[in-house]
């Protein structure tokens, strides 16, 4: 194992993963939701420097081969189940997370049986796409989170009428309401179809590299 800053990076990333559920239990919200989305947004910039890094200096390496998609799949599972774990668990949410996170099991479980043919399960450009919507769409419900905990604070103390006439504009939005609930609105949606969208593919190339391994599961007579 050579210790290059590609796999230096891929390490690091590595370790971010459990990190963003340990802001939750050392941080109080909103400050925790910030931590963890500058962390995961940092790992995420990670996981194309080192590949890139790694190509443009020739310093590729099977460490860096094997870790790289762990520390992707680790990022993801991870920040997926702290995200449905301090949601309301609308099956919105969980349904897309469960297809991803069942996708992630049952590809990780063909490469191992399939041992040294693995080769045959490669990343696709494809796959690539998935992971990109994947990180994206996790920032994004991070966010939400952020939004969500500074409007509570905002409308802490206040009645349902009052804050429907801040919002419809009859009352002077002193607080900055509107943008906030704007920002938790449109931060939950545009997550929510990312994810969705991340689902769609998880299952598209799950499929695809069952299809592949296909011919190495058939019983020989």
């Amino acid at each position: 194992m050579t210790m290059t800053i590609p796999n230096i990076l891929t390490i690091l990333r590595l370790l971010a993963a459990p990190g963003i559920a340990v802001m939750f239990l050392y941080f109080t919200r909103p400050w925790a939701d910030w931590f963890a989305l500058v962390l995961f947004v940092l790992a995420a910039v990670t996981d194309w420097f080192d590949g890139y890094l790694a190509r443009a200096w020739k310093q590729e390496s099977l460490f860096g081969a094997m870790l790289d998609p762990i520390a992707d799949k680790a990022m993801v599972v991870i920040a997926l189940m702290v995200i449905v774990g301090y949601s309301s668990m609308s099956p919105w949410l969980v349904l897309p997370v469960t297809f991803i996170l069942f996708r992630e099991v049952f590809v990780s479980g063909l490469r191992e049986f399939l041992g040294e043919t693995a080769g045959t399960l490669k990343v696709t450009r494809l796959a690539k796409w998935k992971t990109t919507a994947q990180m994206i769409a996790i920032a994004v419900l991070f966010s939400q989170g952020i939004f969500e905990h500074y409007f509570g604070m905002s409308v802490f103390g206040m009645d349902r009428p009052m804050i429907a006439a801040i919002l419809s504009g009859r009352e002077e939005d002193v607080l900055g309401l509107w943008w906030k609930y704007g920002g938790m609105v449109w931060s939950g949606r545009i997550g929510l179809w990312l994810l969705w969208l991340a689902a769609g593919l998880t299952v598209v190339t799950g499929v695809d590299y069952f299809f592949k391994a296909l011919p190495f599961l058939r019983d020989r007579r």
